[in-house]
């Protein structure tokens, strides 16, 4: 399976960039044909660290449009006048949320009325590929080369969450520089084995 933006989208200089499985091909797809939503805004949501924020940053360098991340944080006028201006201007917006409506709940309710007639597409949790491919992206940022059989290992055993792989790579940072040792399976058993990811019965099962 290949990774990576498609071939049109530029990325801002000094941002890495959003790499693309099964889970979230559909999220990428949508937002590429912008030109063909029925209002000029979309809904983003998805896990925290997901990459919501930097898949909303390639989105805006593309389009030309606006994003608002954190939407649910941000007073709901601000957001409901940011609706009516794409509108009248035909200029992409991209609102960035943790959940839809009516999960997301709004008081306003010129923007509960906005909100509902808006489009939503959502990134899942990360499949094995994605664990994969983010493990081997994050320790190689941190100067952690890592063999592809440590990166399966690895894949196989996490919760797939992008929280977990954060934490877990923030663990086997910590470890590999202490210990000053290179990433191997015994390595990475042992920080899975001290994060309580799994116990020596489950791998000797």
């Amino acid at each position: 399976m290949q990774f990576g933006l498609p071939l049109n989208w530029p990325v801002a200089e000094r941002e890495d960039s959003f790499i693309v499985s099964d889970s979230n091909r559909g999220a990428v797809a949508f937002l590429d044909g912008w030109g063909r939503w029925p209002v000029a805004t979309a809904i983003l949501t998805g896990p925290r660290k997901s990459g919501r924020s930097l898949l909303g940053r390639i989105f805006a360098a593309k389009s030309g449009g606006t994003v608002v991340d954190d939407a649910m944080l941000r007073p709901e006028t601000e957001v409901f006048h940011l609706w009516n201006a794409a509108q009248d201007l035909r200029r992409p917006l991209l609102i960035i949320a943790d959940v839809p409506p009516p999960l997301w709940r709004v008081t306003l309710p010129d923007l509960a009325s906005r909100l509902a007639a808006t489009p939503s597409i959502a990134l899942d949790d990360p499949d094995l590929p994605l664990v994969e491919a983010l493990f081997d992206k994050l320790l190689k940022q941190r100067g952690l080369g890592t063999p592809p059989e440590v990166l399966r290992y690895l894949a196989a055993r996490i919760e797939r969450s992008h929280v977990s792989i954060i934490r877990t790579v923030d663990a086997l940072d910590d470890t590999a520089l202490s210990q000053n040792r290179a990433m191997t399976i015994p390595l990475a058993k042992q920080v899975l084995l001290a994060m309580g990811i799994m116990s020596d019965a489950q791998e000797n099962s």
